[in-house]
């Protein structure tokens, strides 16, 4: 910066301020310093600002699954968003969660966390060192930490009362991870729906979020000689394993002898070849309401929310329409 001012005849302070969008500076002294810059082969040094403004801009986002569609979608809105506010989005992909060590190496102004689990330690480290966490599509009972989810037992239980109206009595639930708090309140609201209308609780298989568990739950469930005739599936991508199942291997006519429903609407979820029914998660109003809360909380890190973004039930071809 020093050789720049000297090049262009000009302050450092107006070196900065030609490289600070919004500043104040004539145009033909921003030319110059501009000019200056390009024949010495200077760029400001981002990481070097955040020393002195105490921020670096950019946000962390720990994610475990991206073989899930509903977290890349995520993780394409998510990184658009950011980038409209002046902010950069830093991967951290995580089994469990991310490491400790490597959240804390980098200067991040915040920590999102997309359906990976907190522990105590790392909410603990990351409020000492000042980083304000928010859960994405999970919740927590810990109080040092927002989240932003959908409303997963109003959810749960708007596709009970669709199944019922069908015409299913035999229904089953294909969970996803048993601990994820998504999937215990999906499958606490679709069985308290059904218990409400006098009927058992729902035949259950783990696939754990994923297509070949899934492949295999399906596989239990159908081959069972009381077979269900409607299957909830916790997410998008057990269900479009389960249509898989059920039309190719069991010849079975979906959406007419067997309704799937599944939870997200993500794109596949809408090719014709599955014209799935689905909870549609509002991805880009839980997106919105996320960089909200980064903003928010880069302010008054202690400031901490819980926010239930609702979504809507959309029918198609998979299962049977409501008498």
């Amino acid at each position: 910066m020093h050789d720049v001012a000297r090049e262009a005849g000009v302050s450092q302070s107006a070196v900065s301020r030609a490289f600070t969008p919004g500043s104040s500076l004539v145009a033909d002294k921003r030319e110059r310093i501009l000019a200056a810059a390009a024949k010495l082969g200077y760029r400001p040094n981002p990481l070097a600002r955040s020393l002195i403004r105490g921020r670096s801009g950019i946000v962390g986002v720990g994610v475990a699954n991206l073989a899930n569609p509903f977290f890349v979608a995520t993780l394409q809105l998510l990184s658009d968003r950011l980038d409209q506010n002046g902010l950069r989005l830093m991967l951290f992909p995580a089994q469990g969660e991310p490491s400790i060590q490597d959240v804390l190496h980098y200067r991040i102004d915040a920590l999102v966390l997309l359906s990976v689990s907190l522990s105590s330690l790392l909410a603990g480290e990351c409020r000492r060192a000042g980083v304000p966490i928010i859960l994405y599509n999970r919740t927590t009972d810990q109080d040092d930490a927002s989240c932003v989810v959908g409303d997963n037992a109003h959810g749960a239980r708007a596709v009970a009362a669709h199944l019922l109206g069908g015409g299913h009595r035999r229904l089953a639930f294909l969970s996803g991870s048993p601990d994820a708090s998504t999937n215990i309140e999906r499958e606490a609201g679709f069985t308290a729906y059904l218990a409400e209308q006098g009927l058992p609780p729902p035949l259950r298989e783990c696939g754990h979020f994923a297509f070949d568990a899934a492949m295999a739950a399906t596989r239990r469930l159908l081959l069972r000689p009381d077979r269900p005739d409607a299957i909830f599936c916790a997410n998008d991508t057990m269900a479009l394993a389960a249509i898989t199942v059920a039309r190719h291997e069991f010849g079975i006519d979906v959406g007419r002898d067997l309704s799937i429903v599944g939870y997200d609407d993500v794109p596949m979820a809408a090719w014709p070849s599955f014209a799935l029914t689905t909870y549609s998660q509002p991805a880009a109003q839980m997106v919105d309401e996320t960089v909200r809360l980064i903003h928010a909380l880069r302010e008054s890190p202690s400031n901490h929310e819980a926010v239930v973004c609702p979504g809507k039930l959309v029918v198609r071809g998979s299962s049977r329409p409501v008498a």
